[in-house]
């Protein structure tokens, strides 16, 4: 992490520039929270980009939203700074076209989340433009509130042990969601905020232990791609259920947000539908 840009004063460049893009290795988290090679879930990282802008030929501003979805299989995720830094350096630097622009920005993505590895793929662009911008829903993440209930806490780092499930008892099939999910920024200690859904068919875990276990994120400090696969595993190991998602939308910060979707089994990722607190 010593050549990333997170917590450093750095000069504003509006210039193209690919280079300022900082991938870092999923593995290195992934081996600490035990995720096998054989990776026990699907989904990928959904990035909106709302501060999106570039010149046209003529050299006037063109602003744009952009939705980036990076699979998770990738063998690195992408500090969000540099992310940041690389958006900006689009900022006085003509394209002819948005489908240019989203050609550029597919193709440096997808090169830095799969450097280093054999493996080659692509990540998913979609640019919106103003006349699009009214069609953007707001819409809060289904399933039953967890924040219901009244309870208390006294763990703010991550407390697996406190998850519990009905292990003889029938299975069940629910979908739970919290607004209090809050983590930090592994470099910076910045806050982080989120709100989560889990989705799951096999023993009912205590939902009152679980909105504990949430909360114990408070003061823990990890980038969002590896809280939610921390959320994950944890339920995954201690819970065993049959199938689970575990989603989290996380607040934007310097005009982005980063949603990371993880699931046991394959199948459509959620549509990148913004929540009212992003």
């Amino acid at each position: 992490m010593k050549h990333s840009q997170l917590g450093k004063p750095t000069p504003y460049v509006d210039q193209y520039d690919a280079s300022l893009l900082y991938p870092i290795e999923r593995s290195i988290k992934r081996d600490e929270i035990g995720v096998p090679a054989k990776l026990p879930f699907f989904g990928a990282d959904l990035w909106t980009a709302f501060e999106l802008s570039w010149l046209n030929l003529r050299g006037k501003p063109q602003v744009a939203i952009a939705h980036v979805t990076v699979p998770c299989e990738t063998r690195n995720i992408v500090e969000s700074k540099s992310f940041k830094l690389y958006l900006n350096s689009f900022n006085n630097t003509k394209f002819e076209s948005h489908t240019d622009v989203q050609t550029r920005i597919r193709a440096d993505i997808s090169e830095a989340v799969w450097r280093g590895s054999d493996i080659k793929g692509t990540v998913g662009v979609k640019i919106l433009l103003p006349e699009l911008f009214d069609r953007e829903p707001v819409h809060e993440l289904d399933g039953l509130s967890l924040d219901r209930l009244d309870i208390e806490c006294q763990h703010f780092t991550p407390t697996p042990a406190l998850l519990q499930a009905a292990f003889d008892a029938p299975p069940v099939t629910e979908t739970l969601t919290s607004n209090l999910l809050k983590s930090n920024c592994l470099v910076t200690g910045q806050p982080d905020w989120a709100s989560v859904q889990i989705s799951y068919t096999g023993p009912q875990i205590e939902q009152e232990t679980l909105l504990q276990y949430l909360v114990s994120f408070r003061q823990h400090n990890e980038f969002h791609e590896q809280c939610v696969e921390r959320i994950f595993m944890d339920l995954w190991t201690r819970c065993k259920p049959l199938k689970l998602t575990v989603y989290a939308r996380y607040t934007r910060r310097g005009g982005l947000d980063i949603n990371p979707f993880r699931t046991s089994a394959a199948q459509a990722m959620p549509p990148n539908v913004r929540t009212a607190r992003q």
